[in-house]
């Protein structure tokens, strides 16, 4: 699989593609005025204590208060004992924060929506190879290195680096790796949460104590070990950090990383553009002839299969089954590109044969292994229906790039023409009877205006002898479909 980064940089945004054999399979976007906070470490307070949700609110000098969950705070004993997270039940909130208290937290989820970020006490800090755990004085490793022999020559390379003050996560990364380049990341780890701990102590009020990288060498860090054949960069002044990064930490990416000076714009090379654009679209096209349907709701993501022009070769059910073995491969690229998470919800066409919806399951759970976010599937259910999730962490591409429609306010649909000039209607009977007027002026969209005095003409007549009233009609370019004055003359 040959694999190649695109990084389109402008004073404002930095955008990166992941292009796969020549197809855009993700997309980050980073603007400068709304950077991700995942990965940030802030002195916080807490605000509010809620004990019936077991979680706290805390302060962290955001628009909106954060959210912390007592399953996400580390106790003194989990430190002590170096007992691993998630084994012991989470205690009563009330007993591990109080209101007005300062505590150190860590942004594991960027705001979404309505929602304030979520917060944990539990500090990681990722660098090369390593994950420096400071309040975990033990070793994992990378559940993505399979190999024994090379799991246990790592877990004894970091044990030294192992003690009171911290243990570290093995990254896939390392895999490899020889144990000076992994003693150069466990001191550089150190260094980095020394420098932390000096920061917070000189801090007197809330604050960030510690920004995660720029999008740019996260991109680098997160991707090593990925077989990234080449790494394009359109912009001198960000080409020349990135160079100094990959000297100092990734070595082996220094032949990769290329300065684009070309005449046509980066994302030109591999249609990125279009292909965002169409990532918008509800509806994506499958070559046989067939689609899906994504809908992206607050509490899930919903997929619906079709098989649209797609008529097979031999009987129904072989049909059926192509469509959804194709929908598998483009369900799992979607997901990626359009960076969507939680609760997903996929209905395949219905298929009677039982090693049909194992074949089909088993080419979802294939397609979705190339993914870098986890992903859990449970299979189907009674009504036929994929329950699965996909970890979240970030917006989606919906949510970075759009915003509520202001005409149909997220409804994701408008009123009919029709149905306005039943409202208009409606509107003139209610005012006629509460107030007194001589006669009335509609003010409607185009339109609007133009049905209520042609197809809907006769009805207009009616109503002004039911009121015995003049109705006057004027023209507001200006109004969406669905808005209307009645005024009263």
């Amino acid at each position: 699989m040959s694999a190649e980064i695109l990084m389109n940089v402008t004073p404002t945004e930095t955008r990166v593609a992941l292009i796969e054999n020549g197809i855009l399979q993700e997309i980050h976007i980073e603007r400068q005025a709304k950077r991700g906070l995942v990965g940030n470490i802030y002195v916080g307070k807490v605000s509010r204590v809620l004990p019936g949700m077991q979680a706290a609110f805390i302060d962290i000098g955001l628009d909106k208060a954060a959210f912390l969950h007592a399953s996400d705070i580390v106790t003194q004993l989990e430190q002590a004992e170096g007992i691993a997270r998630g084994t012991m039940p989470a205690a009563d909130i009330a007993q591990l924060v109080r209101p007005g208290q300062k505590i150190l937290v860590q942004v594991v989820k960027d705001p979404l929506g309505t929602k304030g970020a979520r917060l944990t006490t539990d500090i990681t800090i990722p660098s090369r190879y390593m994950v420096l755990m400071p309040q975990s004085p033990h070793v994992g490793i990378s559940q993505r290195i399979e190999d024994e022999k090379e799991r246990n020559r790592l877990k004894q390379a970091a044990m030294p680096y192992c003690d009171d003050e911290g243990g570290f996560i093995v990254r896939t990364a390392a895999e490899g790796a020889s144990d000076d380049e992994l003693q150069r990341d466990a001191k550089f780890l150190r260094r980095l949460w020394d420098t932390i701990q000096k920061r917070r102590k000189g801090m007197r009020n809330i604050g960030l104590v510690y920004e995660d990288l720029n999008l740019s060498c996260r991109i680098l860090r997160d991707f090593v070990g990925e077989q990234i054949e080449r790494i394009r960069v359109d912009s001198r002044v960000t080409f020349d950090l990135l160079s100094e990064f990959v000297k100092e930490f990734i070595p082996e990416l220094s032949n990769a990383l290329e300065y684009y000076a070309g005449e046509r714009p980066i994302f030109d090379l591999f249609d990125v553009e279009n292909e965002v654009q169409r990532a918008l679209d509800r509806k994506v096209e499958l070559k046989s002839g067939g689609s899906i349907i994504i809908d992206q709701t607050e509490a899930m993501t919903t997929i619906d299969i079709n098989t649209g022009g797609f008529v097979g070769h031999r009987n129904l059910e072989e049909t059926i089954f192509n469509t959804n073995i194709e929908a598998t491969q483009a369900i799992a690229r979607q997901l990626r590109l359009r960076n969507l998470g939680g609760i997903i919800i996929i209905d395949f066409i219905d298929m009677q044969n039982a090693d049909h919806r194992r074949r089909v399951l088993h080419s979802l759970e294939q397609a979705l292994g190339k993914d870098r976010a986890k992903t859990s599937i449970n299979g189907f259910t009674s009504l036929g229906l994929v329950e699965m999730t996909r970890k979240r962490t970030r917006e989606s591409l919906e949510h970075v790039l759009c915003s509520e429609c202001p005409v149909c306010g997220g409804r994701g649909s408008m009123k009919t023409v029709e149905t306005v000039c039943y409202e208009v209607m409606r509107e003139i009977v209610r005012v006629n009877r509460a107030y007194a007027a001589d006669h009335f002026m509609v003010y409607a969209s185009t339109a609007v205006a133009d049905m209520l005095l042609n197809e809907e003409s006769h009805a207009l007549a009616e109503l002004e002898v039911f009121i015995g009233k003049q109705v006057k009609v004027l023209v507001e370019p200006l109004y969406n479909q669905e808005q209307f004055d009645v005024v009263m003359m």
